[in-house]
């Protein structure tokens, strides 16, 4: 099978790319799982833009650099605080139907952000509306077919190139190549590598793994973000409590019912997700206790079920009423800062091969993401890559290299690496729990045989990334943003720079965060 652009992945990036690229060539837009099955979908809180009236794109830009703790690069940022409300303006243009005060955009405010900037779409299914409008805009457009529950393993070479990819497809056969001029990773996180994240089950870390097998760079990956304020009830997902609960007045209260925040930071409960996490993290330590609790039952009746009714109906499914109990919650994993080295329009180091979205690290999220800034880097760097796809519109796709098949049995569980990452790669590391994490998973890789199944694959890629994770983690000796090393507790200078590691090196290079400019 063959096509022009190769687009791995349909959540909001993947959708965005797909119709700017759909202007010079052929698309086909691959999925794992249901069309609809990406992490856009869970995306509740909101996207951020500069439009309202007391906003400034200078305030916006000024709020992302400081919550990514001295690694952003400017340059990133500015585009995607500049090229934001334009987006969202197409957006709205295209369909979408973000949430209004009468005839006017309503906006709420998040965790570090000064001002409020943060538009939402019934109320807390902002992601699930994006994809939806350009899931519509994408199906008008004849040069976009689309392909659900076709798992990509691995991407094709040729010469040096990317060149396709290989899948398998739902009956379970033997594994398929697509060809391609050019190849877009929009895979989305890679939370599920974790024991507890906010993430659904196909975020494995499948682009990253991949890209990284293929020769491609990775950067940043030691700083993976964990959300302060996931469910946590037993036997139950650990399902997202948006931020935005907090910046519409929760409260994070202590088995006691005491608020504690302010012990740890004068933002409170406003404070970074960072920040908040290990708060919650120190409360839990100091007390004995399994979690903390979140607390909207001070909030005017009604408002609750209004403002947020898919958070508040999965609570109920869970036994938790919002509206009159506070709700238990305990930190998760929950996005990935890092991931494939591109520069500003998708390029990776690997010619034939982009990235955007999650999957990608532009540097625009330095250390710690900003609250609400993950849909609206999908959507301007997805349209960036989009078109950037159009310089491969009259390459040549090579004949792809045959891979080495074997049938191996894994040599540990998916379950064992993903409490291995939690216990030793989570929220706090320090280099004796890293160094048995590597120590475990140094004899672990394995290639699937043919018979292995989506599920082997994951695995394989699960085992990839977590190795990324810890050594990375392993060679960042401070604590920055939302990596924290609890034998190494402070910033250190030395270390402001991305990590970066190659493909057939143990050593992590660093580089300093690029410039702003033009």
């Amino acid at each position: 099978m063959t096509t022009d652009f190769l687009i791995i992945g349909a959540g909001v990036a993947g959708l965005r790319a797909a119709i700017e690229a759909a202007e010079a060539g052929r698309v086909l837009v691959l999925t794992k799982d249901r069309l609809t099955e990406s992490a856009s979908e869970y995306a509740q809180g909101g996207v951020a833009a500069a439009l309202s009236d007391d906003d400034e794109i200078r305030l916006h830009e000024e709020d992302t650099i400081r919550g990514g703790d001295g690694l952003c690069d400017p340059q990133a940022v500015r585009v995607l605080v500049e090229e934001g409300p334009a987006v969202i303006q197409q957006l709205i243009e295209w369909g979408t139907r973000f949430d209004r005060d009468g005839a006017r955009l309503a906006f709420t405010r998040e965790g570090a952000h000064s001002r409020s900037r943060v538009l939402h779409a019934r109320g807390d299914s902002t992601g699930q509306e994006i994809a939806r409008a350009l899931f519509h805009k994408a199906q008008t457009l004849p040069g976009i077919c689309f392909r659900p529950h076709a798992a990509t393993i691995d991407l094709a070479i040729s010469e040096g190139e990317v060149c396709g990819a290989r899948i398998l497809s739902a009956d379970g056969g033997l594994p398929g190549q697509i060809t391609a001029r050019a190849v877009l990773l929009a895979t989305g996180g890679l939370g599920a590598v974790y024991r507890d994240t906010t993430n659904p089950d196909v975020a494995t870390g499948d682009g990253v793994a991949m890209a990284y097998r293929a020769g491609a760079e990775i950067s940043d990956l030691e700083f993976v973000q964990f959300h302060p304020t996931a469910l946590h009830v037993e036997n139950a997902p650990r399902f997202l409590l948006s931020e935005a609960l907090r910046g519409e007045g929760a409260y994070l209260r202590n088995a006691a019912g005491e608020r504690f925040m302010s012990r740890y930071t004068p933002q409170a409960e406003l404070a970074p997700r960072d920040v908040v996490s290990r708060a919650i993290v120190a409360e839990l330590r100091r007390t004995s206790d399994p979690h903390v609790f979140l607390d909207l039952t001070h909030l005017a009746s009604g408002f609750v079920e209004r403002r947020f009714p898919r958070i508040y109906r999965t609570c109920l499914v869970y036994g938790i009423d919002l509206a009159r109990q506070p709700a238990p919650v305990h930190p998760a994993a929950h996005y990935a800062m890092g991931g494939v080295r591109t520069d500003l329009y998708g390029r990776t180091t690997l010619p034939g091969l982009y990235a955007a979205g999650e999957v990608a690290a532009t540097g625009v999220h330095g250390a710690n993401r900003l609250a609400s800034n993950s849909l609206l880097e999908g959507l301007v760097f997805g349209g960036r890559v989009g078109r950037q796809l159009w310089e491969r519109a009259d390459a040549e796709a090579g004949e792809p290299e045959t891979p080495a098949v074997a049938s191996v049995a894994p040599p540990i569980t998916s379950d064992q690496v993903r409490e291995l990452a939690w216990r030793c790669a989570g929220l706090e590391r320090d280099a004796g729990g890293l160094t048995e994490c590597l120590r475990h998973l140094a004899g672990a890789d394995f290639t699937p045989g043919p018979e292995a199944g989506r599920a082997g694959h994951e695995l394989r890629n699960r085992i990839t990334v977590v190795s990324l994770i810890a050594r990375c983690a392993l060679a960042r000796e401070e604590s920055r943003g939302a990596h924290c090393r609890s034998d190494f507790p402070d910033k250190r200078p030395e270390f402001q720079k991305h990590s970066r590691l190659s493909p057939g090196s143990d050593v992590v290079k660093w580089s300093l965060p690029e410039p702003g400019g033009d």
